[in-house]
């Protein structure tokens, strides 16, 4: 295990911290590539709750205001909170995508699986790189802005769904995330800077409250002239 990732793990917040959390609770609002999917303004004022040891997020009110969306790897379900009972579902959801490129459009539980793995992805950084199957590497340093951070390539298991098998996380000196780098696979495969900031610290995690996602060139740096993505935290409940 690389020491950088140790050096991560305790920058927000510590293991010790992290075994004792079940879950997180939070409020966010996300434009950008929902819009364009055909789902605008469906996440301005909703809030996610994701396991903190098993890749599964709820989201609500999602679509409607009665509904919560259910996701989990081989499985997204939306759920009436009403009537009780579920909606719709899908199985295998992620062979759903095949032959999807950045402009296809969505139905429900396309929208459900992206934004329920990516929300537990982020908000489960970096302790989720501990869990059974994953890989990290330190590679080579990166100059930004005047600043140089550290960097862990991380390989994710199959088991676990993201954006891609590999990804790349940047850390400042202190070890906080400022960068994380993917290809989204089912947008039909991305070049992306996801850039984390305005971390702060809730019941002892530390989270990044803002993230900004923007097409990267050829040279590793953002196009900044559109964000692809932008997510904003308005509050975080640790149990």
């Amino acid at each position: 295990m690389s020491d950088l990732l140790d050096l991560a793990i305790e920058a927000h917040g510590g293991w010790a911290r992290w075994e004792k959390i079940n879950q997180l609770s939070v409020g966010y609002t996300a434009t950008g590539i929902t819009d364009l999917k055909g789902w605008q303004g469906v996440f301005l004022d909703v809030r996610v709750t994701v396991d903190a040891h098993h890749q599964r997020s709820g989201i609500a009110p999602f679509v409607d205001s009665d509904q919560l969306g259910i996701f989990e790897p081989t499985h997204t379900r939306v759920i009436s909170q009403e009537a009780g009972g579920i909606i719709d579902e899908r199985f295998a959801p992620r062979k759903a995508f095949a032959g999807h490129g950045l402009t296809t459009p969505w139905d429900r539980q396309n929208l459900l699986y992206f934004a329920g793995y990516a929300l537990w992805t982020y908000l489960t950084t970096p302790f989720l790189f501990k869990m059974e199957g994953f890989r990290s590497q330190e590679i080579e340093p990166w100059e930004e802005d005047g600043q140089l951070w550290r960097r862990l390539k991380v390989t994710f298991p199959a088991v676990i769904e993201s954006h891609s098998a590999e990804q790349i996380f940047y850390f400042d000196e202190t070890g906080i995330l400022q960068r994380h780098d993917y290809s989204a696979d089912v947008l039909g495969g991305t070049s992306s800077a996801n850039y984390a900031t305005d971390p702060k610290v809730f019941d002892g995690i530390v989270i990044p409250t803002k993230r900004r996602v923007y097409a990267k060139g050829a040279d590793n740096r953002p196009i900044l002239d559109r964000v692809a993505v932008s997510i904003d935290i308005h509050d975080v409940s640790v149990k």
